[in-house]
């Protein structure tokens, strides 16, 4: 409930952002555009006025002719008294030749601000009308906030749904993967219960001793992996263990239910690896990872699991000589999906990194890998 929770706050805080951001992004180019506005009626005015004062003759020419030259950007369009067009600047010459379109700019500047009046005898009222309107760059400028707030809503919707989708497919694949992961987990005990079932009515009473222990060894291995699958999603407790004794006990459950033509060899470096571990949990990881390493090899190879610690880490090795991992794919094979067997489904190696890193406080790599050479998981843990 926690997680939805905080899932919830998290996405209004992004809202709130992604809104604050897209206002102030309006707000700043509405000033923009405001100000560019002004600045463009200045030039206008400045523009009338030296037209004016050329008619006149008043000034300097040269200067006031550089003024009414160096407009390129406004278009204008200059009327006498009675509205009639006597020129423009800044529009299509081409269009302009046509009187119609003439008039659709016309009205379109009247519409847009007054027209600013160049008056040239006062006692006569002879004047002239200059109309304009803004510019393609504020023109553009203006359209602009309204184009960048569809834009961000956009690819805001598109990417929730994206994340939203593959979010869904990610939580199917996990939810499938642990439903497999848990059967896959089960199917081995259970398939040795009914083996050694079969074998126990086949057998003398007086010689069922052996069995009977087998048979509890894979009723603990229920029991294991219950405990196992009980304590993903809680904070695990963590026990100060001998971690050569450790493996040595999972190894050897594994041994007798694998392959012959499987070696498994255990390499203690320098005795006394002692680290803070929780066991069921780290049992499930070596499980995986060797099963992953037999797996790899086809059922027939060599299994090294190397052992040895300075003085901040335990180092636990799990090498084999199987196909091997490309380069390219030494963080990917950890993500869940990913799986290099037809029949798999891509949870182990992320489970394994869950456990070793979200709950020992570990780390796991491969350390090395070769293909059609095999390959090396490093695992270290804390020194207890």
């Amino acid at each position: 409930m926690r997680l939805y929770e905080q899932k919830k706050w998290w996405k209004r805080a992004l809202a709130v952002i992604a809104l604050c951001i897209g206002t102030f992004s309006i707000w700043y180019t509405t000033k923009l555009v405001k100000q560019l506005s002004f600045e463009e009626e200045k030039k206008i005015k400045l523009w009338s006025n030296a037209t004016q004062s050329m008619a006149k003759a008043e000034g300097n020419i040269e200067f006031m002719l550089d003024i009414v030259t160096g407009n390129e950007t406004i278009p204008i369009i200059l009327t006498d008294g009675k509205n009639k067009i006597i020129g423009y600047r800044n529009l299509d010459s081409i269009q302009a030749l046509d009187t119609a379109y003439l008039n659709d700019e016309l009205l379109e500047m009247k519409s847009q601000h007054e027209p600013i009046k160049i008056v040239y005898d006062a006692e006569n009222n002879f004047y002239n009308l200059v109309y304009y309107k803004n510019s393609l760059v504020l023109t553009q400028l203006k359209a602009y906030p309204a184009i960048q707030l569809a834009l961000i809503s956009f690819f805001a919707i598109m990417s929730y749904l994206a994340l939203s989708s593959s979010r869904r497919a990610e939580q199917n694949q996990v939810w499938v993967g642990m439903s497999k992961e848990t059967a896959h987990q089960l199917g081995t005990p259970i398939s040795s219960l009914n083996e050694w079932i079969n074998l126990l009515r086949e057998t003398p009473k007086e010689e069922q001793g052996y069995l009977l222990d087998e048979l509890q060894n894979d009723t603990k291995r229920l029991e294991l992996i219950t405990e196992r699958f009980s304590k993903i999603g809680s904070e695990p407790v963590l026990k100060e263990e001998n971690m050569d004794l450790v493996v040595e006990k999972s190894m050897q459950y594994m041994k007798t239910r694998v392959s012959s033509l499987v070696n498994i060899h255990i390499n203690i470096t320098k005795p006394g690896n002692w680290a803070k571990i929780n066991v069921p949990l780290f049992d499930w990881v070596l499980e995986n990872l060797s099963k992953n390493a037999i797996d790899a090899m086809n059922g027939k190879g060599e299994l090294n699991i190397n052992i040895s610690h300075d003085s901040k880490f335990v180092y636990i090795d799990i090498q084999d000589t199987g196909k091997g991992i490309p380069k390219s794919k030494f963080n990917t094979v950890f993500k869940p999906g990913f799986t290099t067997k037809k029949r798999g489904w891509g949870l182990g190696l992320s489970l394994v990194k869950r456990i070793v890193e979200g709950y020992h406080k570990g780390r796991i790599f491969v350390r090395n890998s070769e293909v059609g050479k095999g390959t090396t998981f490093r695992i270290m843990l804390k020194v207890a």
